[in-house]
């Protein structure tokens, strides 16, 4: 894919979250392989976000860390090769790979976007600093120019200690710092539906909620002010379910 190509492929997937009403939410589906981002692109969805949690899952490691780096941009790369609609992918916290090598392997890989969380995966898990992830994500968007979609997650509801009031203040603080370092969208993941429209309103950016089977539906999150709805490995979990059901019965 050349540049030119691929600042063409991020500038639609950019433009499918920009003049939302609300209720109608960008919705992407998280397929794991290249055979489930078929079957989602067939059922009509203008993108896919490829969550880490299911391809972990599939290639047989656990989430958050667990997964080489070589093999998840292998899975990236046979998915969007797979399908001809945007692909973006979580790659959680870069893997410890340079700015400008994670956004060269992201392209290489044919992904329009990237989920960049500022959970730390080492010995201990943690939030980065603020001002340190802001510069991570300022230099992969220098390195990837306009190339890709950053969605900016942030862990504060997730790795924080506070209660969900001051958790969203650090959601709101950390969203605007990332903002200004070139995000395109913020991912507060796990924040209460109640807390969607401060965040939406405050940070300004596209905002990105988690959509759980108990939870309220994606079109429900789109009127408390969420743009794009993603749903993690739950997708994936769903499908295991009914691989489970029928297999059960074979015998």
């Amino acid at each position: 894919m050349t540049a030119e190509t691929a600042e063409g492929r991020a500038a639609s997937f950019r433009a499918l979250h920009h003049g939302r009403v609300p209720g109608d939410p960008l919705v992407l589906p998280g397929p794991w392989d290249a055979a489930s981002a078929r079957v989602c692109a067939e059922a009509g969805f203008p993108a896919l976000a490829v969550p880490s949690a299911a391809v972990a899952a599939a290639l047989g490691y656990e989430d958050g860390g667990g997964t080489p780096a070589g093999e998840m941009f292998a899975a990236i790369r046979r998915i969007a090769r797979a399908v001809d609609v945007p692909v973006s992918a979580d790659v959680e916290d870069g893997y410890g790979l340079p700015p400008a090598e994670l956004a060269g392997r992201l392209l290489e890989a044919g992904a329009v976007g990237c989920n960049l969380e500022d959970s730390v995966h080492r010995e201990v898990v943690r939030l980065r600093d603020a001002a340190e992830q802001a510069d991570y994500l300022a230099a992969v968007r220098e390195a990837a120019g306009d190339g890709l979609f950053l969605n900016a997650r942030t862990d504060t509801f997730l790795r924080g200690n506070a209660g969900p009031g001051a958790a969203a203040e650090e959601a709101v603080a950390r969203g605007r710092r990332y903002a200004a370092a070139g995000a395109d969208g913020i991912y507060p993941i796990m924040a209460p539906p109640d807390r969607l429209p401060l965040l939406a309103d405050e940070i300004g950016l596209p905002l990105n909620a988690l959509a759980t089977p108990d939870g309220p539906s994606p079109r429900e999150l789109g009127a408390l002010g969420a743009g794009r709805v993603t749903f993690g490995p739950g997708v994936q979990r769903r499908a295991l379910a009914a691989l489970r059901e029928i297999v059960t019965g074979l015998g």
